[in-house]
């Protein structure tokens, strides 16, 4: 069945993993309930095609999309092939950071309760958690703009060349890399740093602080860990086989 749709689609071999890759992704962002309804938006590149990119069709849900329900269209917004539509914000997020980052393969964005909380807060992640350590060194932080604007991708484009765990002030998180796991690696850490700074601030204690060494030593460790060709594959395989085991759909379809 895969290779039949494969084929009907008209697409490399390539193209088709990264399809299969990018409607895992979304279904695992169901899982861990990553979702605002229809709204967030991941996307990856297509191997071979840098100036063409993958994305949800914005009118299904994340436990709904498939690899051939992917809309397909380049840095300009022509879509290619199935019509459809595409969430215009995120059209301006992620064309913005592949246009100015080319190492860049794989975007994630999201609006979680703890992400969006601690995006009204400015340097709202402090070294407090061994968490907050996974991306305390590489945090960047983008002031919100008027969505949907060609300020706002070109705005968010400088602000992706300075880091890739990026916290959308007043808006949510988004996470960059070369992989859909590395990605997906950095986002969760993110999210996890989120969640605990969020019950540290309602603990009405100032909590623990984390030696400078011990931040400076994280800091050495983790940007060799994100290095890896294999950052966050474990952990994206392993939740692919769970959401199966719990009755997910094929999304490689």
């Amino acid at each position: 069945m895969d290779s039949l749709v494969k084929n009907s689609l008209g697409v490399s071999e390539a193209e088709w993993q990264a399809r299969c890759d990018l409607a895992a992704l979304y279904r695992i962002c169901d899982h861990l309930g990553w979702t605002d309804l229809l709204d967030t938006h991941m996307s990856v590149r297509v191997p071979g095609e840098p100036n063409c990119f993958l994305i949800n069709h914005y009118e299904e849900n994340f436990d709904e999309i498939t690899a051939s329900s992917l809309i397909k269209m380049d840095l300009d917004g022509k879509v290619y092939g199935k019509q459809g539509r595409f969430n215009a914000a995120g059209f301006t997020i992620h064309s913005g950071i592949y246009k100015a980052r080319p190492d860049v393969n794989c975007a994630m964005h999201t609006h979680t309760r703890a992400g969006g909380a601690v995006s009204l807060i400015r340097n709202g992640i402090r070294p407090i958690s061994q968490d907050a350590l996974a991306v305390y060194d590489d945090l960047v932080y983008h002031e919100y703009g008027v969505p949907t604007t060609q300020e706002e991708c070109d705005s968010l484009g400088v602000s992706c060349q300075k880091g890739d765990h990026i916290v959308l002030l007043n808006h949510g998180l988004l996470s960059i890399a070369a992989t859909v796991p590395g990605a997906f690696r950095k986002l969760y850490m993110m999210e996890r740093a989120c969640e605990l700074e969020l019950l540290a601030r309602q603990m009405g204690e100032e909590p623990v602080a984390i030696e400078q060494y011990v931040i400076d030593k994280a800091k050495e460790r983790m940007r060799k860990v994100r290095a890896e060709p294999t950052h966050g594959q474990y952990y994206f395989a392993a939740l692919q086989r769970q959401i199966r085991k719990k009755g997910a759909t094929e999304w490689c379809q």
